[in-house]
C-alpha cells in the first residue's frame, strides 16, 4: 500500500504513518468494529464519492446493532470523508470509514470503552480488480458455511462477518480459484466471500434475497436500480447450488469488485464460458453511472 495524505482519526488528520492504535484496543482482541467501503472516481467533471450518504446511512445502522455510541453525527462523518480525500490528493480512492471499540478495559463486554472512529483512503483505480472485469472469475463453492443472524447480525458491516469471510476467499485461492461462493446453513446461496451475486437463466435476472444471508450491498442495491430504471426487473428467491451450475451467466457486485462476470464454478462452465452480454451491458451501465454519464442517477454522486 502506498502510504498517501493523511488519515482522520478521531476528529484530528494525522500523516498516514501515525494513525496507530494501542496493542490492547478492544476491536484488536475481539473483533468489535464495523466499517464501511467507499468509491471515489474521477469523473469528467471532478472526483465525486459514489452513494455517500447511504454508506454512511449503513455505518451508523451497524453502529447501533452492535450497541456503539457513536460521538460523531452523520454528517460530521460525510464532512469528515470528503475532508479526508481532500487530504489524500487522490483523484480516485477506495475510502475506509472504521469506527471500533478502543483501548480501555479489557474483556469481553465492550461497552465501558469509548468509540473511536478513523477514515482511511488509499488509491483504487477503476477496474483494480481484473478477476471478472474481462475474461470472467472463476469461483468455487465454499465448504465454509455462511454464517447467519442466529449467530449475529448480518445486516452490520462488521469485522467478525469478514473472518469467516476470510476463511472462504483462502480456500478458493488455494484451490486455484479467483474467488469464493458462500452457501447458508440451509444448503441455499447466501453470497460471495465480500460481493452479492447475481444470475441470469433465459434472460431474467435473478438474486438471493437478503434473508439467505448476504449482506444489503449498495451495489447491489444500484444494479438493481439500473436495472428497473431500464425497464427490467430483478427476481428475488432463494437459489440452490444447482442454480448456478445452471445459470446462462453469472455476476457478481460490490464496491470494489463493481460489476464482475463469473464463468466457471468448481469445474462447470457457465453458459458459454465467456461473459455474456447481460452482463457486460450492466458493466457499462455501472460504469456510466460511477463516472457520471448518466444523468438519472447524478444524485448519487457527492461532488469533491
Amino acid at each position: 500500500m502506498i502510504e498517501t495524505g493523511k488519515i482522520w482519526m478521531n476528529g484530528k488528520l494525522v500523516p498516514f504513518k501515525d494513525a496507530k492504535v494501542h496493542v490492547l484496543t478492544h476491536a484488536l482482541h475481539y473483533s468489535t468494529s464495523i466499517f464501511e467501503g467507499i468509491r471515489c472516481y474521477d469523473t469528467p467533471n471532478g472526483s465525486a464519492v459514489f452513494r455517500l450518504p447511504e454508506h454512511v446511512e449503513r455505518l451508523f445502522k451497524s453502529a447501533k446493532l452492535y450497541s456503539m455510541k457513536m460521538q460523531y453525527t452523520k454528517k460530521d462523518i460525510s464532512d469528515a470523508i470528503l475532508q479526508t480525500v481532500k487530504a489524500s490528493k487522490l483523484k480516485e480512492a477506495y475510502i475506509r470509514p472504521l469506527a471500533y471499540y478502543g483501548y480501555g478495559t479489557m474483556g469481553l463486554t465492550p461497552t465501558t470503552n469509548k468509540v473511536d472512529m478513523s477514515i482511511s483512503c488509499w488509491e483504487w483505480k477503476m477496474g483494480e480488480s481484473k478477476a471478472g472485469k474481462f475474461s470472467g472469475a472463476k469461483c468455487k463453492v465454499s465448504s465454509w458455511v455462511k454464517i447467519d443472524s442466529r449467530s449475529q447480525p448480518m445486516q452490520a458491516k462488521a469485522a467478525s462477518n469478514y473472518a469467516n469471510a476470510s476463511l472462504a476467499r483462502m480456500e478458493a485461492l488455494d484451490n486455484g480459484y479467483d474467488e469464493a461462493i458462500m452457501l447458508n446453513s440451509q444448503g441455499k446461496v447466501a453470497e460471495g466471500s465480500a460481493e452479492n451475486i447475481f444470475i441470469i437463466k433465459d434472460d431474467i435476472i435473478q438474486t438471493p434475497p437478503l434473508s439467505a444471508g448476504g449482506l444489503e450491498g449498495i451495489t447491489r442495491d444500484s444494479i438493481i436500480q439500473i436495472i428497473e430504471e431500464n425497464s427490467g426487473f430483478v427476481i428475488e428467491r432463494d437459489l440452490e447450488r444447482d442454480d448456478l451450475y445452471n445459470a446462462d451467466e453469472i455476476f457478481m457486485t460490490g464496491t470494489a469488485a463493481e460489476v464482475k462476470s463469473v464463468t466457471q464454478i468448481d469445474k462447470v462452465k457457465i453458459g458459454t464460458g465467456k461473459m455474456g452480454s447481460v452482463t457486460k451491458a450492466l458493466q457499462k451501465s455501472y460504469t456510466d453511472v460511477v463516472m457520471g454519464k448518466d444523468e438519472r442517477f447524478l444524485p448519487w454522486l457527492t461532488f469533491i
